[in-house]
């Protein structure tokens, strides 16, 4: 599939090889239509197959999807029921679909604090991706910023207390290596839908230089040709990272 819109993407040639994505609205969009919050979360499914095929045609390196937060957990028992019987399903569903693609994806997060159930999915969709090269997909899964930042002073402690590194040896590739998303480089691109600008908990050291985009969008009405236009707004910035422009 192509589009006007993706055609100049590719002639701009400057497209952000990491791009995440904070999916806000799912609730709001149920609830204009009447329908159970989980309805929206089931519908926000193909924002996310649109998302990543839009990553893919663009050319997009590295996609991250802020799916479940550890704030999440303190929502309606039921609601959290729910929206871990939709990660399972997504990992059945998509998981051919992905593989075609050649998605490889990779959930990062407090892993140890879902049930066995989704454990058993993530396990699957991600060995069932495993080696792919088209696009990195990263599922943020029971996930919090704060949360990510304090686990990795605690194991750069203990490295420490354990004489693996020494402390005067502690910069920022040595944190870099403590976190979820070692090995990862930093979101050139951030979008967040449904209009709401805050960050949610996100990404807190990755997002440093980071790009914004927001979008009205509600996530399920997101789709490939939103990402299209995130992208194009990117394109048309200055990334200066702290420095003066070149006069």
């Amino acid at each position: 599939m192509s589009s006007e819109l993706l055609d100049r993407i590719r002639l701009s040639g400057d497209v952000p090889r990491h791009v995440a994505i904070i999916m806000d609205g799912n609730g709001r969009w149920a609830r204009q239509r009447g329908l159970p919050r989980h309805m929206g979360h089931r519908e926000g499914m193909k924002a996310v197959r649109e998302a990543i095929e839009g990553a893919v045609e663009a050319g997009v390196e590295i996609l991250t999807l802020f799916a479940f937060s550890t704030e999440n957990w303190q929502r309606p028992a039921k609601e959290v029921s729910a929206l871990m019987a939709l990660l399972q399903l997504y990992a059945r569903k998509e998981l051919q679909e992905l593989r075609r693609r050649r998605v490889e994806v990779h959930v990062l997060g407090e892993l140890d604090r879902v049930d066995d159930a989704t454990r058993k999915a993530i396990d699957t969709i991600v060995e069932g991706t495993r080696g792919g090269d088209a696009l990195r997909l990263n599922l943020m899964i029971s996930y919090g910023g704060r949360e990510e930042i304090v686990r990795a002073v605690r194991e750069l402690a203990r490295r420490v207390a354990e004489g693996e590194v020494a402390l005067d040896e502690i910069d920022e590739e040595a944190f870099q290596s403590a976190l979820f998303t070692t090995g990862v480089p930093d979101p050139d691109l951030l979008i967040r839908t449904s209009g709401e600008y805050r960050i949610s908990n996100f990404l807190l050291w990755q997002l440093a230089y980071t790009e914004l985009h927001i979008s009205p969008v509600l996530w399920p009405d997101f789709n490939r040709e939103t990402l299209f236009g995130a992208v194009a707004d990117y394109q048309r910035r200055e990334r200066r990272f702290g420095r003066v422009s070149a006069p």
